[in-house]
């Protein structure tokens, strides 16, 4: 099967590739370092030509609303019009479990319009709603870290491995359109500001987190189970210590207070 993937050279978008092409399916690379901008639409059409189906693991960094969603907007909508005129017979798009219960996340707003997008749009699709990263915790330590303490918030997660997220995304894509599928997440619930502790442990630093709902990006409606996935969840194998054991992790890089890793989402 042929299959395109928007946000190619983006991590999930990598390792998204990396799934389908183990599977022996052949992929089309779609991002700006393959001559293709989806904000533009420029280039689209060329390279969805002959595809089967198309992956949307695109993502925006900017911490302004409006922005946000006029990138997913744009970006979704680009997408859709060109798999319309190649004939493409799914599209799937990478999500957020609770996004529609969080207001106040530019971000978030931004995938609610994505999701929207994509609802009303003309090609058969599959939303997959995904649970936080592992590593989504030291990267938001990483936004406000100074003098050596963070604030962070105390969200409560069930966090997914990457490697994980693109599996699902590959195993999706060449199956039936399903419109909504099930939230994906990983083994178990955990606390956000432990994990950071524990990132930063393996890391060999020492930052001082501070519990707050008070730092700008982050309030007290995303506090209790909100980012916890329903309860016919598809879990996925990877605990979050499974993750810590296996990599060899690198300071985050603080890309944005939005950033999923997605670059992407």
């Amino acid at each position: 099967m042929r299959v395109a993937v928007a946000g190619a050279t983006g991590r999930i978008g990598s390792l998204t590739v990396a799934a389908l092409e183990r599977d022996g399916h052949e992929v089309r690379r779609i991002s700006r370092a393959e001559g293709v901008d989806v904000r533009t639409g420029s280039g689209l059409d060329a390279a969805l030509t002959g595809v089967d189906a198309v992956i949307d693991t695109l993502s925006s960094t900017a911490p302004d609303r409006a922005e946000t969603v006029g990138f997913f907007t744009a970006t979704t909508r680009n997408l859709l019009e060109a798999e319309e005129r190649a004939g493409v017979r799914h599209h799937v798009a990478l999500s957020i479990v609770g996004v529609h219960k969080v207001e106040g996340n530019a971000h978030y707003a931004g995938k609610r319009a994505q999701e929207a997008a994509v609802e009303a749009g003309p090609v058969p699709f599959t939303i997959v709603p995904a649970t936080q990263f592992h590593d989504f915790p030291a990267m938001v330590a990483s936004w406000f870290e100074q003098d050596g303490a963070a604030l962070i918030p105390p969200l409560l997660l069930q966090p997914i491995a990457p490697e994980d997220v693109a599996g699902v995304l590959a195993r999706v894509a060449v199956g039936q359109p399903q419109g909504r599928h099930r939230d994906v997440a990983g083994p178990d619930t955990q606390d956000l500001v432990d994990m950071a502790r524990r990132t930063h442990i393996a890391q060999g630093r020492t930052v001082r987190l501070v519990p707050t709902w008070h730092n700008g990006v982050f309030d007290q409606s995303m506090a209790g189970d909100v980012l916890l996935p329903g309860p016919d969840a598809e879990i996925t194998p990877t605990t979050f210590e499974d993750w810590l054991a296996g990599l060899n992790l690198p300071r985050p890089t603080a890309e944005g207070p939005w950033t999923r890793g997605a670059q992407s989402r």
